[in-house]
Formats: structure tokens, C-alpha cells, sequence
């Protein structure tokens, strides 16, 4: 007993850890404009209802329901063309003793006289563990490689932003008139996990030659004759689709849109929405050629300014812009999203075309920045915290293509981890010399985990 008494002791004396510091909540004078552009007309396959599955069943059909068991589970609408799969699902074990590994499917089905071949341009899926676990990483990293992520979202966005076909995913898939095959076949394991829970994103973009019916499927792994899991067959996903009903537990039930007053449930999206891109080139007339916009640019800020333009911008969270930039749904489930709240997995390709009018050398840098959500800022003040609260509320890649203070053009991704009311760190500054003129990109998929809205901010860093 006495040889514990130095111990004691010295855990006595050892200084007690000061509490974090509470986020202190300060403004700053920043106009966020109406992003220019919009969204294109590619129609996106969008599971991500129930998040959490525990009960088998159907996550999303867009087939006919006509022999269907559940004929309001079938969205009865075809893909013929471009389109998007994106699915976001996670996996939790009912009771310690349900380890069953949740499998994940995606059928494909030419109701057609004539085979389709469907095109798999880009794909990633990837599990939270042992995939991409969700890691602390600093605010910013570069990521030239696509190795910096943290959570399956992150990484998935990475890989289809570089324009990758993950290896498993093949580069064409040929369906026979009247028939299907798989275009996701993958399980959401937990057995090894403490605690028992995973997750799955998957982003797929493909193009089909003829119409198609599509739908995302969830159920337990079936066992061979010794035990052990194994892959469920087309069959097997087939009489699923037939004979089951809506997978569960089903998310809480969303505000409609027309509500003005109260909380607003955005709800999670399971169904087809518009839109896989925003394109916009950012600009604002110069004054040179008034009647041609492409003489147009974005005249920089000046001395100790900075303006922004809102990305995922959304119902209740705007920003001041009353702009909505959320793809509207086509087709949906009654009980799930209005509109596709927080655009996951939709690419933002924005050109600013940067003209320096003043007299004197400008450093400018370009930002990514998460102030606090709100719809109408008071005094045209945007809200931070400092230091950020500890919600993590973007995740992500951004691409950024520009050209250098040596005039070399230069490509850099850098990975960002944003906290909730964290402004940003430059991801490029440049030194812009009276009169010049540089054409920055920049690019992202938004990343599922991620909470909308952010911004993107140009600055002038010159202290005034």
C-alpha cells in the first residue's frame, strides 16, 4: 500500500486540464452574392433514405409497380441516357448477437426487345471502415495523390472528382432484352466492429443506350451450406424487389415546403432529382463590352474586402440570397425529402475570371468558409465562431486550377476539414499586379457528412 502512496500523490499535484473554450460568436461585414449558372438536367438515382437501414427491403425502385408486393415502393420512371447512382447507407446491428453483414444491391433491368449497354464512366463505394475511416485531420491538406480523406463520403467524391473507375466496377455492362444484371453487389459489414456499425457511399456515373429501371436494394447476407455469407444472386435481389416493401427504419418525416413558421425537417432524399453539375462562370459586366458577356470579369475586391457566393445554398439557410440551389426532386416517397437538401455528390465547376482595375499590386487569395446557417443575416454580416464549433461540417476535396505569379498554370487539390462557424485558410493567393487578369477553377463534389450551406470567398489581403 505505501508504494502507491507516490503515485497519489503525483496524480494529486499534476495539473487539472483547462475546459475548452466556449465558441464565441463574432460577425464580419461580408456580402455573399447569387451564385451564377445552375444545375444541368441529369437525372440522379439518389438512396439515401432510410440512412440507417436495420430491416430489410427496398431502398429505391424506379420500376413499374405493376406484380410489384409493394406497388407505392415503385417510382415507375426509366433512365435512358446519362445518369447519376448515388447511395449513402449505413449499417448497425440490431443486438449484439445480429452480426449479419447488410448487403447493398443495385439492379439494373432493360424491360426492352433489344440489349442496352450501360457505360460506367466514373465509380467509387467505399466502406467507413476499414475504407476510409473518419479520421482527425488537420483544417488543410494537400492531396495531390487523392490519399487525404477522412469517411467514406470524402474519399468516394475524391475519386470520382479525379474522374476514377474504382477497381471491381466494370467499364461496360451489357443487359439482355427482358432481363437484369448487378451494378452493385457489395456488403456493409459489422461483426468485427466495436461498436458494431459501418457505412457505405457510392458514386457512379454511366451512361445507358437504351431505357433502363433501376433500383437500390438492402438485405442480410444469405449463408452457404457451411455458414459462411456469401453474395446474394440477381435472383435472389429479383424476388426482393417482386415481394418486399420499404426498407426500414424509415427517417423522421420532412416539413413541407410551403411551411413558413417552426422547424424546418429537410429530411433524408430517396428518389430521382435534377441535376449532377453546377457550371457557372462568375462574372460581372466590366463595362467593356457591355453586349458581350464573354468579355465579362470578376473585378477583385478591394484593399481588406471580400465577397462570397453560396454553395448548397438552401431553404432556411440562403445566406441572404434567396437562392435555392437544391435539385428538385422528380420522383419521390411521401415520407422522404422535397428536395435534394445539401446536393451530396453534386459537382460544382466554377470559373472566375479575376481582373485586378485598380492602380496598385492586389494579393488576392480564394477560400472555402462555413459561417453559421442562417436565411437572412442582419446587417449583411455573416456569423463565425471562434474558436469553431466541435460539428465537423464539410469534409472534402477542392480542386483549384489557376495560373501562378510566374505565369505557369498549376492544378492543386487540397482536402479541407471545416467546423461549424470556421472561416477559411487561403486555398490559393496570388499577387495580382495593376491590370491583371487570371482565370481561376475551382471544382468539388459535395461530400456526403457534409452540412450545408458554405461559401466561396474571393479577398483582398492587402491590411487597409
Amino acid at each position: 500500500m505505501l508504494s502507491l502512496l507516490p503515485v497519489l500523490t503525483l496524480a494529486q499535484a499534476a495539473p487539472v486540464p483547462a475546459p475548452a473554450p466556449s465558441p464565441t460568436e463574432f460577425k464580419v461585414p461580408q456580402v455573399v452574392r447569387v451564385l451564377p449558372g445552375g444545375l444541368d438536367g441529369v437525372p440522379v438515382f439518389n438512396s439515401n433514405s432510410p440512412e440507417l437501414v436495420q430491416e430489410e427491403g427496398i431502398l429505391l425502385s424506379t420500376f413499374p409497380p405493376t406484380g410489384k408486393a409493394t406497388p407505392a415502393a415503385h417510382l415507375n420512371r426509366a433512365f435512358n441516357g446519362r445518369f447519376d447512382v448515388f447511395a449513402h447507407h449505413i449499417a448497425k446491428a440490431k443486438t449484439p448477437e445480429d452480426l449479419r453483414s447488410l448487403y447493398l444491391g443495385v439492379v439494373l433491368h432493360n424491360p426492352g426487345r433489344q440489349p442496352v449497354t450501360v457505360d460506367v464512366l466514373t465509380a467509387a463505394s467505399y466502406l467507413s471502415q476499414p475504407d476510409a475511416p473518419f479520421v482527425a485531420l488537420p483544417t488543410y491538406v494537400d492531396n495531390p495523390l487523392g490519399t487525404v480523406y477522412a469517411g467514406p463520403g470524402s474519399r468516394a467524391m475524391s475519386d470520382v472528382l479525379r474522374g476514377r473507375r474504382q477497381e471491381g466496377f466494370p467499364a461496360q455492362i451489357v443487359i439482355p432484352p427482358q432481363s437484369s444484371r448487378m451494378l452493385l453487389n457489395l456488403p456493409i459489414p459489422v461483426k468485427t466492429l466495436e461498436p458494431p456499425i459501418n457505412g457505405r457511399s457510392t458514386l457512379i456515373r454511366a451512361r445507358s443506350s437504351g431505357p433502363i429501371y433501376m433500383a437500390s436494394l438492402a438485405r442480410f447476407a444469405p449463408t452457404d451450406g457451411t455458414g459462411a455469407e456469401r453474395e446474394p444472386t440477381v435472383a435472389e435481389w429479383e424476388e426482393l424487389l417482386k415481394t418486399g416493401q420499404l426498407a426500414g427504419p424509415r427517417d423522421k418525416v420532412p416539413t413541407p415546403p410551403d411551411k413558413k413558421s417552426g422547424q424546418i425537417i429537410y429530411g433524408r432524399v430517396a428518389g430521382v432529382a435534377e441535376g449532377s453539375r453546377w457550371t457557372a462562370r462568375i462574372v460581372e459586366p466590366s463595362g467593356l463590352v457591355p453586349d458581350d458577356p464573354t468579355t465579362w470579369y470578376l473585378i477583385t475586391p478591394r484593399v481588406g474586402k471580400a465577397f462570397s457566393y453560396g454553395l448548397s445554398t438552401l431553404i432556411g439557410g440562403t445566406l441572404g440570397t434567396g437562392q435555392v440551389q437544391t435539385a428538385k426532386m422528380l420522383a419521390r416517397y411521401p415520407d422522404t425529402a422535397y428536395q435534394a437538401h445539401g446536393n451530396y455528390a453534386i459537382e460544382y465547376n466554377l470559373t472566375l475570371p479575376l481582373w485586378n482595375r485598380s492602380d496598385e499590386t492586389q494579393p488576392i487569395a480564394i477560400l472555402l468558409e462555413t459561417p453559421i446557417k442562417e436565411d437572412k443575416p442582419k446587417d449583411g454580416q455573416l456569423r463565425f465562431l471562434a474558436p469553431p464549433a466541435k460539428q465537423v461540417f464539410f469534409r472534402g476535396t477542392v480542386r483549384v486550377r489557376y495560373t501562378d505569379d510566374e505565369g505557369l498554370p498549376r492544378t492543386r487539390y487540397v482536402h479541407l476539414v471545416q467546423q461549424r462557424g470556421q472561416q477559411g485558410e487561403p486555398l490559393i493567393t496570388m499577387t495580382m499586379p495593376p491590370g491583371d487578369r487570371r482565370l481561376v477553377s475551382v471544382d468539388l463534389l459535395y461530400p456526403p457528412d457534409s452540412t450545408p450551406p458554405q461559401i466561396l470567398t474571393v479577398k483582398n489581403l492587402e491590411q487597409p
